[in-house]
């Protein structure tokens, strides 16, 4: 089978000549939607190009557009003529051929030249046929796969075997180690690393960044936005809008814009209010008639500036503990564990977890990241050395596996009942609304969730009690940038202890303070940053001095920084619920006097009745200066978390 897209030729070539790929005054919808609206956008020879935009905004779509796997309805797509198209194939190779086999077998070209090689007997066509050969490298072709294969994560055994052998997730870095061999002069890639590990991620990105052709990337992974491409096309409200640079200068360029959109449209609303005033105070006034026609022709001439949408996504909450617990929460003297008797993954733990650690566990797939992790959630026992686990301990366990796991045919608001049987329904609403969910999406079975819903409502119900442990297992895989900022932001607010693994570097550097490194069969604290740990991954062990000296990048201060920055929050956090209590009780005493002060016969006391409405006022004046506190913690505690996202 192929491993990779129908290669798509067109023979024309776009307006821009100097354009690897013209979208021209696209329209597509699916249904009553309109996913692009006469969109249009022209991406330079060469360039590598990251597609950003909401869940859902249509950016797959336009990749089968590009491809050719549907028609719009409108416009055209146009590539320069006999331009190469590639992209991951949607069946991952899962037959009895090699690996290297596979990969090999994506260079269409190669294959067929060699295959004539074999046959040909015309003396010019065989001088012909080897000069191509030379001139595509073939013949160290193997070698260029087998060092392809080996960035994401395969050892030569294993490039050796069978593709049945494997799982789905590393048969689907087959497919995109075959595509990226077969070097297109257009890639299209979709959410690359929702199959990698933060190693094969580190190596995609470099890989990327010195790829000779065109590339187009679906992605929602920050750092590699920020690295690996140099142009963002930003798709929103069925529009394409191409910005130069990476994605944080994308992010600052759209907000700028934003600025200015809303500075314009205010002042075109006060024109169009002027306008309209004159005209309702003069139409029928002889003498002013024909500039208050005048001014309507103008009001009709006026373009509306769009409005801003509000692009803001629901933040995340996870409830802290409701007792904190004295540390450690685990404490390990050469444990082991495994999945059977005497047949340990893991040997020689030393580790202990404390009620404030934020821990990003390090290490390839297999290594046994996720066997660690199940070691804390209590999933597998210790079946060797000291194990110990604070009594009483509540751990909040979240895998992306456990998606499959929620019912399909309840809907969030009735997955949340299940936890709250004796509640209202108004009190359950309430809390399926604080995990993101409007009245809609609330109400609609999980079966209907896109794959971002579903991992907001598992993360909900995985935290729904206070946990004082938070394990989170590859949380981002179908979260977009906003969401994964979000959830930077919650796990900065959230008081118990966090162990992440994740392939999101920038989730990692703003969320952890500390890192530990599995493999080798054990997992030991990894004292460097990941800058160290990416030349780790992609050159080997580092020299002695070839460690960067530029303290302005540097994880291990980031990590500091965001542990300090927590420690800064936690006691305005903390102030804050105080405050928030003591004006729920004054409220509830307020109420208490007003229902003494409404009793019948009251006035016929004078002097309790002077009593209890100077009580009242006393009350008053407190709720008023709670309140004066609770919004001056608040603006403080909100100027430290955008300190935090920024």
């Amino acid at each position: 089978m192929a491993v990779i897209a129908p290669l798509v030729q067109r023979s024309r070539r776009g307006d821009n000549p100097r354009a690897m790929l013209h979208v021209n005054d696209i329209t597509y919808r699916i249904g009553p939607r309109l996913l692009l609206d006469h969109a249009t956008v022209a991406l330079p020879d060469g360039a590598k190009t990251g597609l950003v935009g909401r869940n859902g905004s249509g950016k797959t779509t336009l990749f089968r557009l590009i491809t050719g796997e549907i028609t719009a309805e409108g416009g055209s797509i146009s590539l320069p003529r006999n331009a190469r198209v590639g992209q991951v194939a949607q069946e991952a190779p899962s037959g009895p051929e090699t690996l290297i086999s596979v990969v090999l077998a994506a260079d269409l070209e190669r294959g067929a030249l060699l295959a004539e090689a074999e046959t040909a007997t015309d003396p010019f066509r065989i001088a012909e046929v080897q000069t191509r050969l030379a001139d595509i490298d073939a013949y160290s072709a193997e070698a260029r796969a087998a060092a392809i294969l080996a960035g994401l994560g395969f050892d030569e055994a294993t490039q050796r075997g069978p593709c049945s052998a494997l799982s789905g997730g590393w048969r689907m870095r087959v497919a995109l180690a075959a595509v990226l061999f077969s070097e297109p002069d257009l890639l299209l890639l979709d959410e690359p690393t929702n199959y990698l590990d933060l190693e094969g991620t580190l190596w995609l990105t470099a890989y990327l960044s010195r790829y000779p052709r065109s590339v187009l990337l679906i992605s929602h992974d920050r750092d590699l936005l920020n690295t690996a491409v140099d142009g963002i096309v930003h798709l929103d409200q069925g529009k394409l809008v191409y910005y130069r640079g990476n994605y944080d200068s994308f992010d600052r360029q759209r907000r700028e814009r934003q600025a200015l959109q809303l500075k314009m449209k205010k002042k075109q609303e006060d024109q169009r209010r002027h306008m309209e005033a004159f005209v309702e105070r003069f139409r029928y006034k002889a003498s002013k008639a024909r500039q208050a026609q005048s001014r309507l022709k103008a009001l009709a001439r006026l373009e509306p500036i769009a409005a801003i949408a509000d692009d803001s996504v629901a933040p995340f909450s996870f409830p802290d503990p409701a007792k904190q617990m004295a540390p450690p929460l685990f404490a390990m003297e050469n444990a082991s564990v495994g999945y059977e008797p005497g047949k340990p993954i893991l040997t020689g733990l030393n580790l202990r977890i404390d009620d404030d650690d934020r821990i990003a566990l390090l290490g390839s797939n297999g290594n046994g990241k996720s066997t660690f992790a199940k070691l804390l959630a209590g999933r597998l026992e210790a079946d060797g050395g000291r194990f110990k686990r604070i009594h009483n301990l509540q751990i909040a366990y979240f895998a992306q596996h456990q998606l499959d796991e929620l019912d399909p045919s309840l809907s969030p608001y009735q997955h949340v009942r299940e936890l709250m049987e004796e509640a209202t329904e108004a009190q359950v609403r309430a809390r399926t609304g604080a995990m993101g969910f409007d009245k809609a999406k609330m109400d609609t079975p999980a079966r209907d969730l896109s794959g971002g819903e579903k991992a907001r409502l598992l993360l909900g119900l995985a935290t729904f009690s206070g946990a004082h442990l938070l394990i989170l297992d590859e949380p981002t895989n179908h979260l977009d940038i906003d969401s994964r900022e979000a959830l930077v932001i919650a796990l900065a607010e959230y008081a118990g202890a966090v162990i992440l693994i994740s392939h999101d570097r920038h989730l990692i550097e703003a969320s952890a303070d500390r890192l530990w490194l599995v493999g080798n069969g054990t997992v030991t604290p990894y004292d460097n940053d990941l800058d160290d740990y990416r030349r780790l991954v992609l050159e080997g062990p580092a020299t002695p001095g070839s460690r960067r000296q530029d303290p302005r990048d540097n994880g291990l201060d980031r990590r500091k920084t965001a542990a300090d920055r927590r420690a800064k929050v936690a006691p305005l956090r903390r102030e804050i619920k105080e405050i928030e209590g003591l004006i729920e009780k004054l409220q509830k005493e307020l109420r208490t006097l007003d229902g003494r002060l409404s009793e019948p016969g009251l006035y016929g006391e004078p002097e309790r009745a002077s009593k209890l409405a100077k009580e009242r006022a006393d009350k008053t004046r407190q709720i008023a200066a709670a309140e004066e506190r609770w919004l001056a913690l608040s603006a403080d505690h909100e100027s430290a978390m955008t300190e935090d996202a920024g």
